[in-house]
């Protein structure tokens, strides 16, 4: 007979945190958000650590090597999708690992023949002004010129005139040889009152942009996730079908943490593939996706470094809806945080385990913490910014960002989703759909984390595990949700201002 789980399946909007008694040095400022992401003994600390709770998910559509960039310099992980040929894969991981901070890889790039039209729509669908003019339009190619907006005059400049006629040269350019330190390329920046250094090589093709606004930001991120030779720590996901082959190349590129990427890790498949990976590699992996303790317990034996939790919840996921499979976030994490809190027990060895799905509103993350996540995963939270590797467009008002599942047509990610079958996607899993724009994932993020930090004061927790031990989580009724909001009131309209 059919085993039945006859508690609702539940989701982070069921609950609410009830608040602890709040100290004097309960002070957002004095709030770690500091937390494991790979498996260790008890008494010794892990290999790796997040400064903050923080990855973004394996998605075409979020992680690319710009995103693991930024999203490490904030102190998190990104998981550098792995629906790409190998050599793609490898080759963003390689770029992530050997960026230097304050060394940017020019995104705006045209060439000498393109037209101050073409200028204006790149800075419209990039928010980028300055503009490096290079032989073939690269962002490696010979450098020729660099366009700013002071260098046109949309009242009096043809649409139709060339940038070369109006850029400004390289011969009058003032700029880096490779190898320069960061140190020595401000230098110049200031020496010379510039807004953009370009770096080339000997052949005078173009490595970096190094740009004075970004002086400051480098000052201000000490939560930076750095491996042992100061580069960033990068994340990449791989499949059960091609890992033989995709595993070296993304460990010789450098990836420090490798993680199943699967809508259903608790499989035959999986366990092979950790298997090989503990076999070969001295490489971290994270395996998953589970909702329960049997999945959780499978994937641990076979050697996860951590477990990944959800099925189904994602925003561009429709698996329940296709395949009648999954469960309410929520209920998925409190069994498998008790699973994993009686491993602990027994054997002493502390496997953290990530939230991925399920997540609409900055709360849900502070609740997914309280009930037993040592970090959560996210895929349309990262894809509204200007990191995510995804098209910026104006759809009637608004600007959004394209965002995809791995298992829509557009991905075509059947190495995700596959159980020995046909080589194919023979229905979609996923949904292609855009995500309002948001801006730099900087600004975001520190909303972010203040109101996480803010509520885990309210509970009295300076800490995750603290939170995790301390946490009042109360179920809420669906008449309590609407009094949770704005009600009973006339909502004035956003546009009013004090003018």
């Amino acid at each position: 007979m059919a085993h039945y789980y006859m508690e609702p399946s539940r989701t982070f909007s069921e609950f609410l945190l009830v608040p602890n008694l709040t100290t004097k040095a309960c002070n957002p400022s004095n709030v770690t958000l500091k937390t494991p992401i790979v498996k260790f003994k008890k008494g010794e600390k892990p290999a790796y650590s997040l400064n903050i709770p923080f990855s973004s998910a394996v998605m075409q559509a979020v992680s690319d090597d710009r995103m693991a960039v930024a999203l490490a310099r904030s102190g998190g992980i990104s998981f550098i999708f792995g629906s790409q040929s190998v050599e793609g894969q490898a080759a963003m991981v390689r770029k992530a690992k050997s960026y230097k901070a304050g060394f940017v890889v020019s995104r705006s790039n045209l060439t000498p023949s393109h037209t101050l039209n073409d200028v204006l729509e790149l800075k419209e669908r990039t928010g980028h002004s300055t503009v490096a003019i290079t032989s073939d339009g690269t962002a490696n190619g010979k450098l020729l010129g660099i366009v700013t907006g002071r260098d046109y005059r949309i009242s009096r400049d043809s649409l139709s005139k060339q940038v070369s006629d109006f850029m400004t040269p390289f011969e009058k350019l003032i700029y880096g040889k490779s190898g320069i330190t960061l140190s020595e390329a401000n230098d110049l920046i200031w020496d010379h009152k510039l807004n953009c250094l370009p770096v080339v090589d000997a052949e005078n093709n173009l490595d970096y942009l190094v740009f004075r606004k970004d002086y400051d930001e480098h000052k201000e991120n000490p939560s930076e996730l750095l491996d042992t030779n100061k580069s960033y720590v990068v994340g990449a996901g791989i499949n059960t079908k091609d890992y033989e082959e995709r595993v070296p190349a993304l460990v010789a590129a450098g990836a420090d943490v490798l993680v199943i990427d699967s809508s259903d890790g608790y499989s035959e498949w999986q366990q092979s593939t950790i298997q090989f990976v503990k076999s070969n590699f001295d490489v971290k992996i994270g395996a998953g996706n589970v909702v329960d303790r049997e999945g959780f317990l499978y994937l641990v034996e076979a050697g996860a470094d951590f477990i990944k939790v959800g099925i189904g919840g994602g925003s561009i996921c429709i698996t329940r809806e296709q395949k009648g499979i999954g469960r309410g976030q929520a209920s998925s994490l409190i069994e498998v945080a008790a699973a994993r809190d009686e491993y602990f027990e027994q054997t002493g060895i502390y496997v953290p385990i990530c939230s991925d799905g399920g997540i609409v509103h900055d709360y849900h993350i502070t609740l997914a913490l309280a009930m037993g996540a040592d970090f959560v995963m996210m895929g349309r939270y990262f894809a509204r910014f200007d990191e995510s590797p995804t098209r910026k467009l104006k759809v009637g008002n608004n600007f959004v960002k394209e965002f995809w599942g791995e298992g829509s047509n557009r991905a075509r990610n059947w190495e995700r989703y596959d159980t020995g079958g046909k080589a194919g996607l023979m229905f979609e899993e996923g949904v292609d759909s855009y995500v309002p724009y948001a801006g730099s994932l900087q600004e975001n993020l520190s909303k972010t984390i203040h109101k996480i930090k803010s509520t885990m004061c309210n509970c009295g927790s300076l800490t995750i595990a603290e939170l995790q031990k301390n946490a009042r989580i109360t179920l809420v009724s669906a008449t309590s949700i609407v009094e949770g909001g704005a009600h009973d009131v006339i909502l004035k309209e956003n546009s009013v201002t004090n003018e």
